[in-house]
């Protein structure tokens, strides 16, 4: 049935044929008018099949007519003492609907990270900052006492080696004298002050490009095993403490970890052996992060204007205040970066020796650092960062292997036929796509990319934090609840994506493999999300109850 309107006039036409069509010629104004309610009838068409098969728009597929949170939304949101109007759900649905505006992300991502509460007010933020900047400050203390410490020892052991006969009261007065080091300041926030120390760094190139294998993922010593606890993954309600092995007594000095244990100690005490392994495993991290730090992509640089200006002599002064080496091909914003990227490191190596360095760390940390300018701010974020991706460098991979079980049953249950093919392939523990698993995409995606996946899935984990449930998100059109797995639902997405390929195409593990490293580049977040959304909405619930 078609509907006419011709000056005022309404006129029905039902089935086709000539007649009405050969004997009116329809003025312009009737076209528009068809045109429009064409439009109408086919959007209620639209509406009602929607309806009636039950899909749920995912809310992704509409960010492109969404602007990202805003610096006058983002102010809008607080009280006049500086909290949450409403605890912070306005805030994380707009954040998952929309991401952050690049120009006020430093001030939202404390927020998702956990660094502050959704229910603090501005001056129990004050108080948080300060706190939070002292206990930075001692990490980074301690890490400059113990690579001072292990310098010191490789002198004088190159002194004996030599049989060099000389005076070594120098030797001796660097390593043994910290009163130059306690009338400056302790604080070390390299982007607000470098100081220049003279440190010695013995080489070590035991460094392996993350490519997707587990066995060569690993870049700490052998040793290191004995510190992993047999803690479970799932999230602690608890941060890391400080290692004691490197804590300072309180009249400023630090045991020295040089010193052979006294021989009266039994052997079994496993506090002395713990903190021997500690101090060994602490020098392998440093070496390990410096190696890395200098090969830190620049792709951060157009998105900070202030850090890719640095000048040179800032930059150097920065590297030798951590002892970075053989960063002489390296601009100076590079450098300037690969420090911050040195110092950190390394205070949370400290902070939680149970994990300390993996590479693939400093992919995380990088995007931090290039957004966040202050670097025990920077520290506390990528704390709050590594809470949930920790998992993720646990000697015995109990973490990723978690992950990667949950990625097969969502392939498994969305696809059984794809499914049944990489179990034919023994590709159906999900290994290949190990990578995205422990860099959380970072290789895959653009910077940007990255952050606006990030951001997303802080917001899911931090709705989650405060106890922010379904019954939140069912009032408005998004109603998938927040997990805080859509990381991985985001890989099962486009592993589907891919399904005829895989099941056409390719015949082993490594073919899927090589398929997926070479994403990079290829993906779109947005739709990716979308995809991603819409698996949680159909799957979520039939996978928590699996696991």
């Amino acid at each position: 049935m078609l509907l006419f309107i011709f000056n005022g006039l309404t006129r029905i036409q039902v089935g086709g044929g000539g007649g009405f069509w050969s004997a009116v010629s329809p003025p312009p104004n009737a076209i528009v008018a068809v045109t429009a309610l064409a439009g109408v009838a086919l959007l209620a068409a639209v509406f009602y099949t929607n309806a009636r098969t039950g899909r749920l728009k995912s809310p992704w597929s509409r960010r492109k007519r969404k602007q990202a949170l805003s610096p006058q939304q983002w102010r809008s949101l607080f009280t006049s003492d500086g909290k949450f109007c409403d605890g912070g759900v306005k805030f994380l649905k707009k954040v998952r609907s929309r991401g952050v505006d690049p120009s006020i992300r430093v001030e939202v991502w404390p927020f998702l990270l956990g660094v502050y509460d959704l229910n603090s007010t501005k001056e129990e933020r004050e108080i948080i900052r300060t706190q939070k900047r002292k206990e930075y400050e001692k990490l980074r203390r301690e890490c400059r006492r113990l690579l001072k410490r292990r310098n010191g020892s490789l002198k004088l052991k190159e002194i004996s080696e030599t049989g060099y006969s000389g005076d070594s009261g120098s030797v001796l007065q660097d390593t043994d004298t910290s009163s130059s080091e306690d009338v400056v300041s302790a604080r070390e926030s390299l982007s607000s002050e470098e100081r220049s120390q003279d440190a010695e760094y013995s080489d070590d190139p035991s460094s392996i490009l993350l490519d997707g294998n587990a066995s060569s993922r690993r870049t700490t010593n052998a040793d290191s095993s004995a510190l992993n606890s047999e803690s479970s993954d799932s999230d602690s309600s608890e941060d890391p403490e400080v290692i004691h092995a490197f804590s300072c007594s309180e009249d400023g000095e630090e045991n020295n970890p040089d010193e052979a244990p006294n021989e009266n100690i039994p052997l079994t005490n496993t506090e002395v052996r713990d903190k021997l392994r500690a101090t060994e495993d602490f020098a392998t991290w440093q070496r390990i992060i410096r190696l890395d730090a200098v090969r830190a992509n620049s792709e951060w640089i157009t998105y900070c204007p202030s850090q890719a200006t640095v000048s040179e002599v800032r930059a150097r002064r920065s590297a030798e205040a951590v002892g970075l080496k053989d960063y002489d091909h390296l601009e100076p914003c590079r450098i300037f970066h690969a420090a911050r990227l040195v110092a950190i490191l390394e205070a949370y190596a400290l902070y939680d020796p149970e994990i300390g360095y993996c590479q693939g760390m400093s992919d995380l940390l990088s995007p931090i650092t290039a957004v966040i300018t202050e670097d025990h701010e920077a520290f506390w974020c990528f704390v709050g960062f590594m809470k949930k991706a920790r998992h993720n460098f646990r000697l015995d991979e109990v973490g990723i292997r978690r992950q990667l079980s949950i990625v097969s049953k969502i392939i498994k249950v969305k696809d059984s036929h794809l499914y049944r093919h990489l179990e034919k392939l023994q590709a159906e523990d999900c290994f290949f796509v190990y990578r995205m698993v422990v860099v959380l995409f970072r290789r895959e995606l653009s910077f940007e990319q990255t952050l606006c996946l990030w951001e997303v899935m802080w917001a899911d984990q931090a709705a989650i934090r405060a106890g922010i449930g379904k019954s939140a998100w069912s009032r408005i059109r998004q109603r998938a609840p927040p997990t805080d797995d859509l990381l991985l639902y985001a890989i099962a997405a486009s592993v589907l994506k891919r399904r005829k390929l895989i099941i056409e195409k390719y015949s082993s593990m490594d073919e899927i493999l090589r398929e997926c490293n070479s994403m990079a580049g290829q993906l779109d977040v947005w739709k990716l999300l979308d995809d991603a959304h819409d698996l949680v909405v159909t799957l979520h619930d039939k996978i928590e109850r699996s696991l």
